[in-house]
C-alpha cells in the first residue's frame, strides 16, 4: 500500500515531469509549420530529358501524439495528486455532470486543484491545429500522417526560337529576331501531408 510520505516524495517530479510536457506541446502547436510536409516527384516528358530528384519535407509533429503523451503524464499527476488529496482531507463533495454522479467523495482541495488543470487541459485542446477544409485528406497509415491526394503541375524550360520577321530578298537578308519560348518538359507530382486533426475530432474533444 502506498503511504503517504512516498507520494510526496515523487510528486514534485511527476508534476513537473507532466508539465514540461505540457508546455512542449504548446509550443509545438504555436509552430504550425512542424505539422506541415509534402512530398514532391518529377516526370519528365522525354526520357532523355533531365531527371530531378524527389523532394520532400516530412512532418515533424503530429497532434494525436501530442494528445497521447500529455494525456499520459496528466493522468498519473491527477492519480497521484488524486491519492494524496483522498488521503489527507475530510471536506468532501461528490463531481456530477448532467445529473449524473461521476466520482463521489472527492476532496474539496483535490476539485479546487482539477478545476485549473482542466481548463488548462482545454485551452490545449482548442489550440489542435485542424486539417484545411479547402483539401480532401485521407488518413495514410504508412506514413502516419493525413495527406491530399497527388496535384499534377508542369514545368517549363525556356527555349531560344528564331521568328522570321522578314524572308529574305536579293537585296537585304531575312530579318529575323530570337525569342525565348516557354515548352512543358516534365510534370512535377506533389501530395501534401499534414499532422493536424479534423476538425469534427477537435469539435469531438472539446465537448
Amino acid at each position: 500500500m502506498t503511504r503517504l510520505h512516498q507520494i510526496l516524495a515523487v510528486e514534485k517530479d511527476i508534476r513537473r515531469t507532466a508539465k514540461t510536457r505540457e508546455t512542449q506541446a504548446h509550443r509545438d502547436l504555436q509552430t504550425p509549420q512542424l505539422m506541415i510536409g509534402i512530398t514532391r516527384s518529377y516526370r519528365p516528358i522525354n526520357d532523355e530529358d533531365d531527371t530531378l530528384p524527389d523532394e520532400s519535407t516530412l512532418v515533424q509533429v503530429r497532434s494525436w501524439d501530442l494528445i497521447r503523451d500529455v494525456q499520459a503524464d496528466i493522468e498519473r499527476m491527477f492519480d497521484l495528486v488524486a491519492t494524496k488529496d483522498f488521503a489527507n482531507t475530510e471536506a468532501k463533495a461528490d463531481i456530477v455532470v448532467d445529473n449524473q454522479v461521476l466520482v463521489t467523495g472527492v476532496p474539496a482541495t483535490y476539485l479546487l486543484w482539477l478545476e485549473k488543470e482542466l481548463t488548462d487541459l482545454h485551452t490545449f485542446i482548442t489550440k489542435l491545429p485542424v486539417l484545411d477544409p479547402s483539401q480532401v485528406w485521407e488518413y495514410d497509415a504508412q506514413r502516419s500522417v493525413y495527406a491530399t491526394q497527388p496535384v499534377e503541375t508542369h514545368r517549363t524550360t525556356k527555349i531560344p526560337t528564331v521568328l522570321l520577321k522578314a524572308e529574305a530578298t536579293d537585296k537585304h537578308p531575312a530579318q529575323t529576331e530570337v525569342y525565348n519560348r516557354d515548352v512543358t518538359v516534365g510534370f512535377w507530382s506533389t501530395t501534401r501531408l499534414s499532422g493536424a486533426l479534423p476538425s469534427d475530432v477537435v469539435r469531438s474533444l472539446e465537448d
